[in-house]
């Protein structure tokens, strides 16, 4: 299993301390580095001032949000930073959520997994350096009657193919994304239930596509905070406030797919009361209801040792890239947590 640090969102007053942790993760031959979009800093900024300043590690999207670019842009877009990587560029792609895609790009958020797979194949044509051309039901290049032609990407990315991820959480979502990407990438995963939560849809997608999980990238993002065992407790609340966002207040009461997840996860009670807390503007009272049970398994915590048979732990469950999003109120804090995440990985035999 590989390492990979995730950086989130840029802005956040933390850029220069950003930079120095994936500065660090490449020193210390962490796999990846991602960076992440919403409605504020671009990913692809963000991943090309990475990569100018780093040497060995890769720079991945996590996500490009699919509403906020044509698919030629996109695959215009991994190719500028495939090349200018020297090929250490990972091209992450997601359908963002109903806010984000209707509030603030005003596409409609409708037929997700349609226009996910319509995407992902015009992305495939363009990156090939084929004459593009293509007629679905939410694109069709060129566009009919008019002066459009076929047109060939004219940049040479450095690789034949740039790895594709796509952000999935339910069943559906995943079952396409085994049969249709290289890697998943995911968010709120416990080992213990990542095989009938995540694996089990995966597995049937690629059986579809008469692949199997072999070579395909399974790479969640797990909060890290290190700290000694006897306090657990304190450690998992570092994480309330992160956990009641996305199971209470990510999306709407009838569209957040991180709530469904705690509640296939068996929290069924416990979502339903961060949701209603949270969105009822008591974000204090969601944080308090999370259990810390829900926290510890969806998060590493405690000492090098206590991280490193959680690690083990998600290796065993199918997970091959264990990117981490390293807690600390100062840079310090967030580059010792990165190095006890290599330390941890060594601990456990996985290096």
């Amino acid at each position: 299993m590989q390492l990979g640090i995730n950086l989130g969102y840029w802005g956040a007053g933390m850029d220069g301390d950003n930079l120095a942790v994936a500065k660090e993760a490449d020193r210390l031959g962490y796999a990846v580095c991602w960076a992440a979009e919403a409605y504020g800093s671009d990913a692809a900024t963000v991943l090309s001032w990475v990569a100018a300043q780093t040497e060995r590690i890769d720079v991945g999207s996590a996500i490009f949000q699919i509403p906020a670019r044509q698919p030629a842009m996109t695959a215009m877009t991994a190719a500028t930073l495939d090349t200018l990587s020297g090929g250490r560029f990972r091209l992450g792609l997601g359908v963002s959520g109903p806010q984000v895609s209707e509030g603030w790009y005003g596409v409609k958020f409708d037929k997700p997994l349609a226009r996910t797979r319509e995407y992902v194949e015009i992305v495939r044509r363009a990156m090939s350096r084929e004459r593009l051309s293509y007629e679905g039901e939410h694109w069709t290049l060129p566009l009919p009657g008019g002066p459009g032609k076929p047109l060939k990407l004219t940049v040479h990315p450095q690789r034949e193919h740039i790895p594709l991820y796509i952000a999935a959480i339910g069943p559906k979502n995943l079952e396409q994304t085994g049969e249709i990407a290289d890697g998943a990438l995911l968010i709120f995963p416990a080992a213990e239930h990542l095989e009938e939560t995540t694996l089990t849809h995966l597995r049937a997608g690629r059986e579809k596509a008469g692949k199997t999980l072999d070579g395909f990238d399974v790479c969640p993002t797990l909060p890290l905070a290190v700290g000694a065992d006897k306090d657990l407790a304190a450690l998992a609340d570092t994480f309330r406030p992160y956990t009641a966002l996305y199971v209470g207040g990510m999306g709407s009461a009838k569209q957040n797919f991180y709530n469904r997840l705690a509640r296939r996860m068996g929290y069924e009670k416990e979502a339903a009361e961060i949701q209603e807390k949270y969105l009822s503007g008591d974000k204090q009272g969601a944080a308090a209801a999370i259990p810390q049970d829900l926290i510890d398994k969806t998060t590493l915590l405690g000492s090098v040792e206590r991280i490193a048979d959680r690690m083990k732990a998600y290796a065993d469950a199918g997970v091959t890239t264990l990117s981490l999003a390293p807690a600390g109120f100062t840079l310090e804090e967030r580059l010792a947590s990165l190095r006890a995440g290599t330390e941890a990985l060594e601990h456990a035999g996985l290096a």
